[in-house]
């Protein structure tokens, strides 16, 4: 049975490691929550002095020639290009490299690697699986992928040295589930104070007077939900839409097909300067996210002090609490659509509110978190043992990174 390691180590400094981050789609950070958190944590990590190996996708041939990213060793693999096995595909090659070029620690991401655990387990190197949300619910995934990933789930408790949920979520899920303890680390929130604004009126927007949804397109985002609301409101603010995703063609058709010339597509935008003006100047964000746990872009809205409206889970409200409306539907959308046009103070309000919350969520110590769980993780085996028997036996404690608490 999997037990809270029950880190005594705090801040202390030993020798440093050498962490391998293995599963995403790697850095820089140009697709989703994992690689947001693998780019601020491994950056750090490295700067700290560590020896963070990170394992990427190529995107572009030129990809594979980048070799260290903010201090970090890139290993380019590839992987089968179909939505069902390229994660573990890409996985699987990662693992056999770090089979041959063994590291003091590795880190899983997404828990429908798990299958690979005992791979890296076998090379004698102690493993955490940050699990992330709740996979099996999202659409895109048939009766058998959910089966998959309910079954993950259960190896990954099973076959990791720790878990780690970035969500309080995600903690009561695995709790209650698998009776297993995870290690809390939420991410971080970068605050913006000041930002201009050139490029939000280089795209013709006025500051203030826009709404906006950030979103890699998939159901569980509900960007249809939004749009489709939207559209059925008066709104005289358009609406900015940015994302897109891979194997999603069906689905961006139906938002699109949803939409009126109020609402403006700009694709995906990799241009992190624009997208923290987007959010800084929105009148409000709108984030339909409901499956993922805590997520990297509505941090990155409320650090920019947008008003944020929300799908209504709990997730959302862990970190909006009363800064947040919420919405479960599409007629919820169309009267939120009408409050914040109405009374532009509240939303100044609310955004000041929003702001404030993102004070609790901070990447330095989010990345201190990370370092003291590899230092518990590299232990020798026995040591690493002793410390999970004596946790057993005593009151769960959460490892969750100062400031911050649950709403």
């Amino acid at each position: 049975m999997l037990k809270s390691l029950n880190n005594p180590l705090g801040s202390q400094r030993m020798r440093p490691l050498s962490i391998a981050l293995i599963g995403t789609r790697g850095v820089p950070a140009r697709y989703g929550g994992f690689e947001t958190c693998i780019e601020e944590v491994g950056s750090r990590l490295a700067a700290m002095g560590h020896d963070v190996t990170v394992y990427c996708r190529p995107v572009t041939a030129a990809d594979a020639d980048v070799k260290e990213h903010l201090g970090m060793r890139l290993v380019h693999l590839p992987s089968l290009r179909k939505r069902s096995l390229e994660t573990l595909s890409h996985t699987g090659l990662s693992v056999g490299h770090l089979f041959r070029h063994r590291t003091d620690v590795a880190i899983v991401f997404n828990a429908a690697n798990a299958p690979w655990l005992p791979v890296i387990r076998a090379a004698g190197i102690p493993v955490a699986t940050h699990v992330d949300g709740l996979e099996w619910k999202r659409a895109k995934w048939g009766k058998t992928g959910k089966r998959y990933y309910r079954a993950v789930e259960a190896l990954a408790v099973k076959w990791s040295d720790a878990l780690i949920a970035d969500a309080v979520g995600i903690q009561t899920y695995y709790r209650e589930r698998f009776n297993a303890p995870t290690e809390y680390i939420a991410y971080g929130a970068p605050l913006l104070d000041s930002p201009s604004s050139d490029k939000v009126t280089g795209l013709g927007l006025e500051p203030g007077n826009y709404h906006l949804v950030v979103a890699r397109f998939e159901p569980e985002n509900h960007v249809h939900l939004i749009v489709d609301g939207y559209r059925k409101s008066t709104a005289h603010l358009p609406l900015v839409v940015v994302g897109t995703a891979p194997y999603a063609d069906s689905y961006i058709r139906k938002v699109h097909s949803l939409a009126d010339e109020r609402v403006r597509f700009l694709g995906g935008v990799w241009d992190q300067e624009l997208l923290d003006q987007l959010y800084a100047h929105a009148r409000v964000y709108w984030h339909g996210h409901s499956v993922g746990g805590t997520n990297p872009s509505l941090l990155r809205a409320i650090g920019a002090g947008a008003a944020t409206n929300a799908y209504q889970v709990d997730f959302n409200s862990e970190v909006l609490g009363a800064a947040g409306r919420y919405f479960a539907d599409s007629d919820d959308v169309t009267r939120l659509v009408h409050a914040a046009e109405q009374d532009t103070l509240d939303c100044e309000r609310r955004g000041r509110l929003a702001r404030q919350a993102a004070e609790r969520y901070d990447w330095d110590d989010v990345a201190e978190r990370y370092e003291s769980l590899c230092y518990s993780l590299a232990r020798p085996p026995a040591r690493r043992l002793a410390v999970r028997r004596r946790a057993a036996g005593a009151p769960r404690t959460v490892m969750a990174a100062p400031k911050v608490v649950a709403s």
